[in-house]
């Protein structure tokens, strides 16, 4: 659960790095509380074309609320992952191509950091293991 909340105690900190298991933690964390925000409002909520009943929207609205909350840890911890390669945090901005953008990131998600220290700062890895490694 470490993992999961961890680009949250490092709410704005685009500075360092971060390997892939904060990163897909944390992506697994947001997917999850998602998800059971919008199967808890479709649950309560009421049949298609009807106006929403006071508990999904309530649900409805923490999704929103998590989702606001949760852009600038997303941002922060995919730069710090940017910077475990090696690679400017402004390389964040090929997500914005349409199509091939989203997917190049992704990729860059899953490739391995730079063993030992870089520009960004010291290897992660080194306080702790990797599953994914």
């Amino acid at each position: 659960m470490e993992w999961m909340l961890m680009p949250f105690k490092r709410y704005a900190d685009f500075s360092g790095r971060s390997q892939r298991m904060e990163y897909w933690m944390f992506a697994l964390f947001y997917v999850l509380v998602i998800g059971a925000l919008f199967v808890f409002a479709m649950a309560l909520g009421s049949n298609p074309g009807e106006e929403l009943t006071g508990a999904e929207g309530f649900f409805l609205l923490l999704a929103g609320l998590f989702v606001l909350g949760s852009i600038i840890p997303s941002i922060a911890v995919t730069v710090r992952r940017l910077h475990d390669q090696d690679k400017s945090g402004w390389l964040y901005l090929i997500s914005f191509i349409p199509y091939i953008g989203g997917l190049v990131l992704l990729i860059f998600m899953c490739i391995d950091g730079t063993p030992g220290p870089n520009q960004y700062g010291p290897d992660p890895k080194a306080h702790g293991s990797d599953i994914f490694a």
